[in-house]
């Protein structure tokens, strides 16, 4: 009776050599794939609000109310992840970092970098406490301002052991396999840095907090891919010297020639209160300007 294959045809990791007195002659080969393992990175930013929160508990302004009505209009106070593939980092770790990190289902963080010492900004750096001592027994390398050391260590003696501290410095980018993070000066009163984030295809910058850009830092931004850039009033700028309006950051985004400016540390209710429905509406002609919102993730590999 005939076989079925055909002579030189593949069987699994065997080729098929002929047949003899209707035995199928076998003859062993080994084939060898080369796989291409494709690294995809993405900038996740995970809260876009400032201080306060949308909403608050304490108020009732349009923007609050829009929140409570429509959950994704919510905003829990600014910070950003990236998985480099191998690194787990993130930028910042506000009060509402435990609730963030489950939101996105991110189980392991590696390295934190602080851009400055504000409580919202680092007042989720407790959440870590548990985390090193019943998870991975290794304390977590935490990048922040030099002059802000002693203020952890007198604020968190009981962290002292969790996190491995070290002051990040001005200009010097920290590799991650494919990316690297540099910090550079902003205007926000005290020692603050926002993030430049680099990889092979994408700029990006990351400053949620400060009023313009120092000439050194704005010369490093020229022709960024991505500002992701303090907007923390709309109307009226109470913290001139610290913060940006809505339009103080367009104009400053613009400034640099960033091909898309992504608006962040978002108020709503400082100076005059404002919905995000409205904010999108009033951008709605502005191409390359966007309202950040909490799990945006933009694409760095």
């Amino acid at each position: 009776m005939r076989h079925p294959l055909k002579v030189g045809a593949r069987l699994g990791a065997l080729d098929v050599k002929g047949f003899c007195g209707g035995t199928m002659i076998l003859a062993q080969k080994t084939i060898l794939f080369r796989e291409e393992v494709i690294v995809t990175v993405d900038f996740k930013i995970l809260g876009t609000c400032a201080g306060t929160g949308v909403p608050s508990f304490f108020c009732d302004c349009i923007g609050c109310k829009e929140a409570r009505l429509n959950p994704k209009y919510a905003r829990t106070r600014t910070g950003a992840y990236m998985n480099t593939g191998k690194d787990h980092l993130l930028i910042d770790a506000p009060p509402d970092i435990l609730h963030q990190l489950v939101r996105e289902k991110i189980t392991k963080i590696d390295t934190i970098f602080l851009t400055h010492w504000h409580a919202d900004h680092y007042s989720g750096l407790g959440e870590f406490e548990y985390y090193v001592k019943l998870s991975t027994g290794e304390p977590v390398t935490l990048y922040m301002p030099e002059s802000a050391v002693e203020e952890f260590r007198s604020t968190f003696p009981d962290l002292i052991d969790v996190f491995q501290v070290i002051p990040w410095e001005y200009g010097q980018a920290y590799n991650f396999g494919e990316v690297s993070l540099t910090p550079l000066k902003a205007n926000h009163g005290i020692e603050t840095a926002g993030f430049l984030v680099t990889s092979k295809e994408t700029r990006l910058a990351y400053f949620p907090d400060t009023a313009g850009f120092p000439a050194e830092t704005a010369e490093k931004l020229q022709g960024i891919d991505y500002l992701v850039c303090d907007a923390t009033l709309y109307g009226e700028n109470w913290f001139p010297h610290s913060h940006m309006t809505v339009q103080e950051s367009i104009a400053a985004g613009r400034g640099v020639g960033a091909r898309k400016i992504i608006l962040t540390h978002l108020s709503i209710h400082y100076s005059e209160p404002v919905t995000t429905a409205q904010l999108e509406e009033e951008l709605s002609t502005e191409p390359d300007v966007s309202v950040a919102y909490d799990g945006l993730s933009i694409p760095l590999l």
